[in-house]
């Protein structure tokens, strides 16, 4: 039985950091990976939506650029380019490249067997090292719709089957308002399919300021998607080649796929992590400020059920490296930004108001419209819209909650990431330059309204 300085558990991007850092420094490291090296990110999520949602956010940019002619979308090229960026689901050159750093790589289900020493079986090998990192990620969440799983699996689509579809098709019920619904329903929409998004809270992404939901709903109308608010989808039935769904108000829609976005769960069970004494929950793993769930078992990414995004995974990651290499080190979630890659962009961080106001905060906001205050967004397009939101701690003169809606939003909503997280004062973000013409001026604009 062979010992390792350390064992991963789920190869993603957050067990991707934590391993190349491990072996930059030249610790014995074993990576476990049940599917493909690079992770839900790499080849269902992330990259491959990023990847098939520029091609009509250049359309709709085009068509609102003076001069310039729409251009045509082709699908089989934008398919094949999809394809090559997620490796054709071949991770053969990861499992190598680790190889050839010294990793020890196992294709597998790894489990937790034992402890003092932890012990880790794959398939018919065991192994022990001094620290195990659980990286297992998340699964997508399937609702109890009734007649959902009588389906064929070709009409019930996840983020899986929607970002690696071969074919568009011509109608889609997107169950779910979130992140996921709103990137996958506007790129279905606009490649051609007739999509209605069904949302059981009351606005989409309802979890963001009332202002922003309100902005996105706009969106979607400009892009003929039909929204149902504060209902859900009751049952699902064939009919024909198709889906006939029945809400919860009694409305019937017809689509030829169901895409599922009714978020995730972290992926901890089969670990043997209760056998071996570990607490596990319906969050996930549970860690604590080092991301440590026992001494030598670490807990990253969306397993441990905090911020499920691909950048808290690879924070994370870095943290847990870096308390396994012998620096202490704890994990800071202040300002963690939360992007929807739709046309135009949607970016948020920090609190929204209300939940200022519902931690005692003095709470003042403002909002910043930047076509009616800057150049840049009529220099940008003919017909620009875009939007900025402040929430402001009076009390203590500082920002804590920003949100954004206009092109590139998710590169100048850090602006506000770093001015949250380091507690920069309101008075000296007043007293900076920004470039002219930019998006990130609106910050000046919105400041100066701000009664902090």
């Amino acid at each position: 039985m062979e010992h390792l300085d350390a064992i991963i558990i789920g190869m993603g991007p957050g067990g991707e950091t934590v391993a190349s850092r491990l072996l930059e420094a030249g610790r014995r490291v074993a990576v476990i990976e049940r599917e493909l090296v690079g992770g839900e990110c790499g080849y269902y999520a992330c990259i491959p939506t990023k990847v098939l949602l520029r091609p009509p956010e250049v359309r709709a940019e085009a068509a609102g650029a003076a001069g310039v002619s729409r251009p045509d979308l082709d699908w089989p090229r934008l398919r094949e380019y999809r394809d090559q960026m997620i490796r054709h689901l071949d991770d053969s050159k990861q499992v190598q490249g680790y190889r050839d750093q010294g990793a020890l790589v196992f294709k597998g289900e790894g489990r937790v067997i034992g402890r003092a020493p932890w012990r880790v079986a794959v398939g018919d090998t065991e192994l022990t090292a001094d620290h195990v990192v659980v990286a297992t990620g998340s699964s997508a969440v399937r609702p109890p719709i009734d007649g959902l799983d009588a389906l064929d699996e070709s009409m019930v689509w996840t983020n899986r089957e929607a970002t690696t579809l071969t074919e568009i098709p011509r109608s889609a019920l997107v169950v779910g308002g979130s992140a996921v619904g709103v990137e996958l329903g506007q790129f279905l929409s606009r490649m051609g399919a007739a999509v209605t998004v069904v949302q059981r809270g009351p606005r989409l992404v309802d979890r963001e300021e009332p202002r922003l939901c309100e902005l996105i709903g706009d969106q979607f109308a400009r892009d003929g998607i039909s929204v149902h608010l504060g209902t859900q989808v009751a049952s699902v039935s064939r009919d024909g080649d198709g889906v006939l769904a029945t809400l919860d108000n009694g409305e019937r829609v017809r689509a030829d796929v169901v895409v599922l976005a009714t978020g995730r769960r972290p992926r901890t069970d089969g670990l043997g992590l209760e056998e071996a004494g570990v607490r596990t929950d319906r969050s996930g793993l549970p860690v604590d400020e080092r991301c440590r769930a026992e001494p030598g078992l670490w807990g990253i990414g969306d397993a441990t059920g905090v911020s499920m995004f691909t950048h808290v995974a690879k924070y994370q990651g870095r943290v847990v490296a870096d308390n396994i290499l012998g620096t202490e080190r704890t994990a800071d979630y202040t300002a963690v930004p939360r992007v929807i890659f739709s046309e135009p962009e949607i970016a948020a961080v920090g609190l929204t108001a209300r939940q200022a106001v519902e931690r005692g905060i003095d709470a003042v906001t403002a909002e910043a419209d930047l076509p009616e205050t800057l150049a840049r967004p009529w220099t940008y397009g003919t017909d620009p819209r875009g939007t900025l939101g402040l929430v402001a701690d009076r009390g203590r003169g500082v920002l804590v909650g920003a949100w954004a809606f206009g092109p590139m939003a998710s590169e100048w909503i850090h602006t506000a990431a770093l001015a949250i997280r380091a507690g920069i004062p309101v008075a000296t973000l007043l007293d900076s330059v920004p470039q002219f013409p930019t998006f990130n001026e609106a910050y000046l604009i919105a400041l100066e309204k701000l009664e902090a």
